[in-house]
């Protein structure tokens, strides 16, 4: 059965698709902050629910990165657990106040502060996700490498970064291929065995796949030592998009979302934490 590639590029043909590299960086990295400024979870809603706007608007699809969210999420609820069991109390400490919900020991007292605390983190990492996997899924490495490139970042640098992003996919599919092979081999990685002979199995195509990684880095490194890569100071780029007129737009809506929640941060609440309970 064939594999769907993650982290792969992939042209929808959407608005956030045609848009450069350099402005999906820009606005990445504007919603990103914007996320990381606030605890106020009115201001996260809406940060989620703009982020869910945009997958939808690049047809973004969750199904095929259903193993990545699942893993996500496994992740955030022993984050979640491991909050509270660490420090109980944060919550209190935070908003100066103590709504008690259920009494477990002297220690361990669940109140409202600590939970609407960890909600918040909740919903931080929450807005955060989709943006990140957005942003490979909608950015093609060479035309990001030369945007990068038009601001003055060092080409080599630039080239560097763009086949980092290409070799994602390299490595699924690789993995893929070996275990295939394993597996042919009487060495069965999949979720017919027992979870530890599983981690035992998938433990033996990593070196297989290490070898095959340095194997594909001295093939590419080679190739571009013959064709002379490095010696010029300057270099033409095959893909490159200069800003457009949506561009310009997209990155100033992104601008406005990061100094609204600037503003609701330093002037409205002037606090990181919204306090519901006072």
């Amino acid at each position: 059965m064939k594999k769907t590639k993650l982290f792969s590029y992939v042209d929808n043909g959407t608005i956030i698709h045609k848009l450069s590299g350099l402005s999906k960086l820009i606005c990445f990295l504007l919603l990103t902050f914007a996320s990381m400024f606030t605890y106020d979870i009115r201001v996260l809603l809406v940060l989620l629910l703009i982020s869910l706007v945009i997958s939808y608007i690049a047809k973004f699809p969750f199904k095929r990165y259903k193993l990545v969210l699942v893993y996500f999420m496994i992740f955030m609820v022993f984050n979640f657990l491991l909050n509270f069991l660490l420090a109980p109390n944060y919550g209190v400490e935070i908003f100066g106040t103590k709504h008690v919900i259920y009494v477990f020991s002297d220690h361990f007292t669940l109140t409202w502060e600590q939970m609407y605390y960890q909600l918040a983190k909740f919903v931080k990492y929450i807005c955060i996700m989709p943006l990140g996997l957005m942003f490979f899924y909608t950015i093609d490495p060479s035309e990001f490498a030369s945007s990068l490139n038009g601001i003055k970042v060092p080409y080599k640098a630039c080239t560097v970064f763009a086949l980092a992003l290409r070799y994602f996919p390299d490595i699924q599919r690789d993995y893929n291929n070996i275990n295939l092979a394993q597996q042919a081999r009487g060495i069965d990685s999949s979720k017919k065995a027992s979870l530890t002979k599983r981690v035992k199995n998938v433990a033996k195509i990593l070196l297989p796949l290490v070898f095959s990684t340095l194997d594909r880095v001295e093939l590419i490194s080679n190739a571009m030592e013959l064709r002379g890569y490095g010696k010029e100071k300057k270099r033409t780029w095959y893909s490159y998009r200069r800003l457009v007129k949506r561009d310009y737009l997209a990155i100033g809506l992104c601008l406005f979302i990061f100094a609204s929640v600037l503003f609701m941060r330093f002037v409205v609440v002037k606090n990181l934490f919204w306090n519901p309970f006072i």
